[in-house]
């Protein structure tokens, strides 16, 4: 049976997540506790209790959301014994992709991405940049409205390519709002702004991209030891300096998903496990693709459940 697993991006983070795995699987907190020494500073806490209402800034969600995925992938790989045969992350997962593939360290990744959130989050001052999630409308229908935006001078772009019916737009705060209010009035399902710092996926990001791009020369990256498909081109990693060129033009291009399960399924994937807390991405696969069945893996029961039927 051919597998693959993926990993979420931000907005899949809460507190206390992950927590009755750990109690089942000590490796969880172990991975908590490796991701804490490389960025001084106590992931686990953050994650636990939120004392200081962190998790929310981007540059402390990144390096928790990837620590979570690679938490759940070690469990995985200790609990079902065949080898995916491609990986994928939405987003900041494609990094934790990356991570689990063998390309990048665990430490070099958390630091990264944090790295990657602050410079995200300074390159568009507060308020000023926004996101939001628009179901019922085609794609076509919402990049015709963007596009009105951009005539006129504006930023705003579909920066995450979720599902059918399923588009993310992202760029300054008042185009977002009134694409946001066409979308309405064309009759869109759901119009909903997200509760995320930073606009990401647009061409705002340029300037985080140009920063990121340098930090990137000083990372080791080695040739995946399983596939990893990227988010900006639905192609699959290639040497270091693809891999670096993709992940810098990912800060400022759209997130492919919808072509990235459609690839799985044209290779003959029958099940895509989503390896990190939350469900989102189980949600939108089974939206994309009836012939792969999506499965989350984030509790003791799910990787019991998984044992039994394997």
């Amino acid at each position: 049976m051919k597998t693959a697993c993926v990993f979420p991006g931000q907005g899949s983070q809460s507190i206390g997540m992950l927590a009755e795995l750990a109690k089942a699987f000590p490796i969880v907190e172990d991975t908590f506790s490796e991701a804490s020494r490389a960025l001084d500073y106590d992931l686990w806490k953050l994650v636990q209790q939120d004392p200081e209402n962190k998790l929310n800034q981007t540059e402390f969600t990144q390096p928790a959301l990837l620590a979570a995925g690679v938490a759940v992938w070690r469990v995985f790989c200790s609990q079902i014994k065949n080898t995916p045969d491609f990986l994928a992350g939405h987003s900041l997962g494609e990094y934790t992709a990356l991570v689990c593939a063998g390309s990048m360290d665990f430490a070099d990744g958390v630091r990264t991405v944090a790295l990657r959130g602050q410079l995200m989050q300074q390159a568009v001052p507060e308020g000023q940049g926004a996101m939001a999630a628009i179901i019922g409308l085609s794609l076509e229908d919402i990049q015709e409205f963007c596009k009105n935006e951009l005539v006129a001078g504006a930023i705003v772009v579909p920066a995450n390519l979720n599902a059918p019916g399923q588009i993310v737009i992202s760029g300054q705060t008042d185009p977002v709002q009134r694409v946001m209010a066409k979308a309405k009035q064309e009759g869109a399902k759901i119009v909903k702004q997200l509760s995320l710092s930073v606009p990401s996926h647009c061409p705002l990001m340029q300037s985080a991209s140009e920063k990121f791009a340098e930090i990137l020369q000083g990372i080791t990256l080695q040739q995946p030891k399983i596939p990893v498909i990227h988010n900006v081109d639905v192609t699959l990693s290639g040497d270091s300096d693809a891999i670096r060129n993709a992940l810098v033009k990912q800060l400022y291009c759209s997130v492919r998903w919808i072509e990235t399960i459609e690839f799985f399924a044209a290779q003959g994937i029958e099940v895509v496990y989503e390896c990190g807390p939350g469900k989102v991405l189980t949600g939108l696969n089974k939206r994309i693709s009836k012939s792969i069945e999506a499965i989350s893996m984030n509790t003791p029961s799910s990787f019991a459940d998984k044992m039994t039927t394997t």
